[in-house]
This record gives C-alpha cells, sequence and structure tokens, in this order.
C-alpha cells in the first residue's frame, strides 16, 4: 500500500505542469498583462521603467539588461521584447525559458496574453481578460466619414508610426485610416512627405521618446496642414497591452467628434 501511495505521489508530481513561479520582465509592455493575471508576486525582477511590481528587483533598462542580475534572481521566466536586446547566447546564460512578448496588433495582443496565462498557470485568468477585452470592441460605433491619421512617435527626428506598429492597428479598430508610409514599425520621415499627405488628424505623443516636442501646429514647415491635432501619452498609447483596446474606444469617440 506505502509502494502504491509512493508511486501515486511520484507520478502526480511529474504530471503537474511546470508553471513559470520565478518572472524577470524585459518587455515593459507585458507588466499590465501580468498585473491583470494575478502574477504580481511571482515577478522577481523588471527593467527600471517598469512602475509596476514595486517588490521586484531593477535588472537594468530593456535596451540594456544586467544578465548577472538576472540570473541571481534565478528566474525560470524571461519575458523579452525583441532577441535584438537579448540575445540566444543572453538567455542560454541565464537558463531559463524565454517568452517574446511583442504583439502588433489587437489580436496578437489576445494571442500572447492567453500563451502567457498558459506558461504561468493563469489560464482562465487569460481566457477572461480576452473575453472582455473582445467585449469591449462591441462598443466601437462607424464614422460618418473617413479620417486619415498619422501619429508621431518622436519629433526629433521626426518618425511616425508604421503600419506594424500597434498603433496603426489601434486606429484601424477605431475606424481611422493610418496614413502609410510604410510596413516598419518606426519610420523615419521628412516632414515634406507629412506635407504631402494632409492628414486628418495629427497625433503627437508626450514621452519618453518625445520628451519636449514643439506642438506641431507651432512648427513653421506645418503651417501648410490643415488638420486637427491630438498630444497623448505614450505609455498610455504605444505599449501594446489592455490598455490598446481603451484607446480604440477613446479614439473612436474622437473621430466620430471631429
Amino acid at each position: 500500500m506505502f509502494r502504491y501511495l509512493l508511486l501515486l505521489t511520484v507520478f502526480l508530481f511529474l504530471a503537474e505542469p511546470a508553471f513559470a513561479r520565478r518572472i524577470v520582465v524585459l518587455a515593459p509592455a507585458a507588466g499590465d498583462i501580468l498585473l491583470k493575471l494575478g502574477l504580481e508576486e511571482q515577478v522577481v525582477g523588471k527593467t527600471r521603467s517598469l512602475e509596476e511590481f514595486p517588490k521586484a528587483k531593477k535588472v537594468g533598462s530593456h535596451i540594456k539588461p544586467n544578465v548577472e542580475l538576472i540570473k541571481g534572481l534565478e528566474p525560470d521566466l524571461l519575458i523579452i521584447s525583441s532577441n535584438r536586446f537579448f540575445s540566444e547566447q543572453m538567455s542560454a546564460a541565464v537558463d531559463a525559458q524565454t517568452f517574446t512578448y511583442n504583439p502588433k496588433s489587437l489580436a496578437e495582443i489576445l494571442q500572447q496574453t492567453e500563451a502567457l496565462g498558459h506558461l504561468t498557470g493563469r489560464t482562465a485568468a487569460a481566457e477572461e481578460l480576452t473575453h472582455q477585452l473582445r467585449k469591449k470592441l462591441h462598443g466601437l460605433k462607424p464614422l460618418d466619414q473617413k479620417t486619415r491619421v498619422i501619429y508621431e512617435i518622436s519629433a526629433l527626428p521626426l518618425s511616425v508610426a508604421g503600419q506594424k506598429n500597434i498603433i496603426s492597428d489601434i486606429v484601424r479598430a477605431a475606424g481611422g485610416t493610418p496614413v502609410d508610409f510604410g510596413t516598419r514599425k518606426i519610420i523615419k520621415i521628412g516632414s515634406e512627405a507629412i506635407i504631402a499627405s494632409q492628414p486628418d488628424l495629427y497625433i503627437y505623443q508626450t514621452g519618453p521618446m518625445n520628451r519636449t516636442p514643439t506642438p506641431p501646429r507651432e512648427r513653421n514647415n506645418y503651417r501648410l496642414l490643415h488638420c486637427n491635432y491630438l498630444k497623448v501619452d505614450q505609455l498610455l498609447w504605444s505599449r501594446a497591452n489592455s490598455n490598446s483596446f481603451d484607446r480604440v474606444l477613446e479614439l473612436n469617440r474622437i473621430l466620430r467628434n471631429r
């Protein structure tokens, strides 16, 4: 009988999924998702740009993470935004599972949220979260007119959101049309191209990538533009997470009232 119970215990232990219990977040946008999945206590390390997870140790920036600090935290899951800043060699040195969180669309936010739920044992919470996010979009209303939108990432150098940026998907979901300057995530461009495109709405962000931009309407070379302007918070708009769905509803209201 004892041998049977011992074998049963070993079997159940081996059959139990090895969910991530110690997480280091190097993708700032993923912080919001982890909070909503109830994983605050499991996050042991984070980038310095994340205000969430006050108990977690800061391990540098997402561009220059400190591998030795990360190793010392003994994580079993690393969440990165790109192997451009955290290479396969760095991942191997830490010896932890690596998950890339870098959605470029609302659909990818939902997919990657469910994947994180599976990795961390929060499958039910992830399914409920994605259900609620899909439900939010039921509040969208159609626009009466076509609205062409530009989103400024930075003023110096001048760069805008490309078609593979989450911003462009937010614009499309809200009923607008992102002006097409190319397929990359961020596109450096000249002001002449901006003026030639004649957008209906020019959105410009303020934040780490665009700290003190001159308001576009005050720029001499923009005097030929005849559009509305909207100033937004970079961290609320450019991070692809659950907040992106709120931005869709917000922009939809703005475009309807234009």
